[in-house]
């Protein structure tokens, strides 16, 4: 099969390189997923889990990509709950060889099913971003009705999804970003912008839920805007401050099936809009994973036609 693969940390998406792999195999509780479509976070190319397995040992070449939508070809032993032939959409484990390839061996318990009504390339951008967000508001900020949220990079892949969940599940929601991301921070659902260039964030007051995905100094300036008894919630690492009476919660986003599928039913009714840039082919994911030009939004690479 074709795949990218990486081998040199220090040369990021520039040591990308298209070959041919053998097709992994399904072991116990897998499912072999033919690649329609697989998502790629620059960022993973700086986690030990792209370079070394569980054990701490070296795994490269090693294939990257996380996420992906395609069709079910092969259950392993034991597997259960999903079928050959179905669509699927979901989350690699981290230490495994990913989705920039033609197949990728998956735990069945990671996929979701895909609805026939949504493109693969729309369901291989959803996982990391919607789960991020869902588990972010819901498990990690336990996010009421009628609270607020100050959801940075509400432009972006999972801030886009922060604001318009929070907004759905009847929060007061406050997105911030560059000033040229003020309409399409407003469309995603947020009632208020803040310009992280020009605005001063302090002038937002006090939020019931803070969601981090910048980190730096706006994390550190941002614990001091949760309310008492709120919660600062970054994925941005290791929170530089902590509420003074409050909550500060840094975490990993996980597979959930059910999870997914609210995001994805969200999709299909209408309530959530996914942020897609560049649609590239593999033979042009290198490229495409090192423009020239900056663009907004997700690079999905459409494995198959």
């Amino acid at each position: 099969m074709k795949a990218i693969v990486v081998t040199d940390q220090a040369e990021g998406t520039a040591g990308m390189t298209l070959v041919e792999r053998p097709e992994p195999e399904a072991a116990g509780n897998d499912v072999l997923v033919e690649v329609h479509a697989s998502g790629f976070t620059p960022g993973e190319l700086s986690w030990p889990s792209t370079w070394t397995d569980r054990l701490g040992r070296d795994r490269t070449p090693s294939i990257p990509g996380h996420e992906l939508a395609g069709v079910v070809s092969v259950l392993g032993y034991g597997t259960t709950g999903l079928s050959v032939g179905q669509r699927v959409f979901g989350l690699t484990d981290w230490t495994r060889d990913g989705t920039l390839a033609e197949f990728a061996a998956v735990e069945a318990r990671n996929l979701a099913p895909l609805p026939g009504d949504v493109d693969f390339t729309v369901g291989a951008s959803l996982p990391i971003s919607g789960l991020t967000a869902w588990q972010g508001l819901f498990e990690h900020g336990h996010l009421r009705p009628g609270q607020s949220v100050l959801a940075h990079g509400a432009a972006g892949g999972v801030g886009s999804m922060v604001a318009q969940l929070a907004r759905e599940a009847g929060a007061y929601v406050i997105g911030t970003g560059r000033a040229a991301d003020r309409q399409a921070v407003l469309d995603f659902g947020a009632m208020e912008f803040v310009d992280l260039e020009n605005d001063s964030l302090e002038d937002v007051g006090g939020v019931d839920v803070v969601f981090d995905v910048i980190g730096g100094d706006i994390g550190k300036r941002s614990a001091a805007l949760v309310r008492a008894g709120g919660t600062l919630v970054t994925i941005a690492g290791p929170p530089a401050a902590r509420p003074s009476d409050g909550l500060a919660i840094d975490f990993v986003v996980e597979s959930d099936r059910a999870q997914l599928g609210e995001v994805v039913q969200r999709v299909r009714d209408g309530r959530l809009r996914t942020v897609i840039g560049n649609v590239a082919t593999l033979d042009d994911a290198v490229a495409a994973f090192n423009p020239t030009e900056r663009t907004n939004g997700k690079t999905i690479i459409r494995v198959r036609p």
